[in-house]
């Protein structure tokens, strides 16, 4: 407890801990030191004391004899603002602030303004106290706070990764929820701008697609095609690119079939994630979207794959975070070519859940074109044998009979079959260390120990083709079934 008196010109200070007492007025006395003398430390460090309504008027009357101590104004103006008696707390921050450039002062004034919601003049003084640079996590965070009530999520965001780049653990709850992403990895590393990191020239063509005969017709008519004969598509005043969207069992190859579209038409080819777009910063997903987008529209032209798109077009009512609906919003944007050029721009979605796909995505100029891309036919399947098994050591492989025998396997199911084998060969191996080749049982025997992956989907997706259907964008999974519409 602190009690501030005044006698004769100078403030008594009785301080009152642990049952002791000590009266510091008469060592100041004795040394004949007016009020404006008091140590700094001695005043400053009782503001976060809570004082009540007597004690403010006893510093005032202290104040009353020595107008102009700095330390014990501070101390008034401190304890104002934690009684949330901001006016007066202004009057006492502004008086100390036309006298002396008082960092403590000007804070405290930045506070008051903040509470009073007077965000602008707030920011005002933080922006001039950090640009002389003083950097302060504290004034940082309280900075970042004034910014976001402006809507500059931006400079907020800038802010606040400046305050915890030096103090690390100096987080705060608003600002953690306003400003980041919780959805994404936690890392305080920036993701570089976009730049020609995600761009290829695909050496891959359809040549290098085994099998699948009848999809590579169905991409060449609805992708290829307009992209190589431009000029008769304008003729008829349809734009060249727009949005595929590619979906089928996981493991089927839906990436290499995009990147061997690019490579048949010689255009560049750009591969992109979800989890190259998110950022837990809000704002910055929505640019990363955009500089991709931009990037592909200045390599025209163009095929911009975008995997597990369902990921980022999840229903817009099924998002909680209002973040998400923001990117949902703009990969809109990006797709309808707002204000940008989409001409000469492929975009290509890869999904193992179509149905969970915002139908806003499936609009005209959007993902208006579906195609079914299914486990691999016969062909297929005995051609990704072939490739699995070029490099290592082999024994009169039957490869028709491996793909006879791997019906619904998908690409990753046949690499699983061929790593069982593998490992069940490598146990006979041991015994003299001389590696013994792979043969047609030895896969057989490995294709009967798993099954396929593409089973469970096709179980969903049956459902899905069968009662939900009315638009018909499932048809191509029941005439695979081998059912009736």
């Amino acid at each position: 407890m602190v009690r501030i008196l005044c006698k004769d010109k100078y403030p008594v200070l009785i301080f009152v801990h642990r049952r002791s007492c000590l009266n510091l007025a008469p060592v100041y006395q004795q040394l004949t030191l007016p009020c404006n003398t008091l140590p700094t430390d001695l005043l400053t460090r009782q503001s976060s004391i809570i004082m009540n309504d007597q004690t403010i008027n006893n510093l005032r009357e202290a104040l009353r004899h020595s107008p102009d101590n700095i330390p014990l104004r501070l101390l008034l103006a401190d304890n104002l603002l934690q009684l949330n008696r901001l006016p007066e707390a202004e009057q006492e921050y502004t008086y100390i602030l036309r006298n002396s450039d008082n960092l403590q002062a000007a804070t405290g004034l930045a506070k008051v303004f903040f509470r009073r919601e007077n965000y602008s003049a707030c920011n005002v003084i933080l922006e001039k106290i950090i640009d002389e640079g003083r950097q302060d996590p504290d004034i940082l965070i309280l900075y970042a706070k004034g910014l976001l009530r402006e809507n500059d999520v931006a400079k907020a965001i800038e802010m606040y990764k400046l305050a915890l780049s030096i103090a690390p653990n100096a987080t705060d709850e608003e600002l953690d929820r306003e400003l980041r992403m919780t959805n994404a990895t936690p890392t305080m590393e920036e993701i570089p701008d976009t730049d020609n990191r995600f761009l290829e020239k695909p050496s891959v063509t359809f040549s290098d697609v085994g099998g699948m005969e009848g999809l590579k017709k169905e991409i060449e008519l609805k992708i290829i095609k307009p992209l190589q004969h431009p000029e008769l598509y304008k003729a008829y005043g349809k734009k060249i690119g727009g949005g595929i969207l590619l979906y089928g069992p996981p493991g089927c190859g839906k990436t290499f079939l995009a990147k061997a579209t690019a490579g048949q038409v010689n255009a560049r080819f750009i591969s992109v994630t979800l989890n190259d777009i998110l950022d837990m910063w809000v704002g910055n997903s929505e640019k990363n979207l955009h500089g991709i987008f931009e990037l592909a529209r200045n390599n025209t032209p163009c095929v911009l794959f975008i995997d597990e798109v369902d990921a980022l077009g999840a229903s817009r009512s099924d998002m909680k975070q209002s973040a998400g609906r923001h990117l949902i919003n703009q990969f809109l944007q990006e797709l309808d070519g707002i204000g940008n050029n989409n001409d000469g721009v492929l975009i290509l979605g890869a999904t193992n859940t179509p149905w969970n796909l915002d139908p806003a995505f499936r609009r005209p100029g959007r993902f208006d074109r579906i195609i079914f891309v299914p486990p691999p036919d016969m062909a297929g399947r005995e051609s990704i044998f072939r490739l699995k098994l070029q490099q290592k050591p082999v024994h009169n492989i039957d490869y028709h009979l491996l793909a006879r025998k791997t019906e619904h396997f998908s690409g990753a199911d046949i690499d699983a079959v061929i790593d069982i084998a593998i490992e069940l060969k490598l146990e006979s191996s041991f015994s003299d260390d001389i590696p013994k080749p792979l043969e047609t049982s030895d896969l057989l025997s490995a294709i009967k120990k798993h099954r396929p992956s593409t089973q469970e989907w096709f179980v969903t997706a049956k459902n899905f083709a069968m009662f939900a259907n009315d638009a018909g964008l499932y048809d191509d999974v029941l005439t695979y079934l081998k059912m009736k519409k």
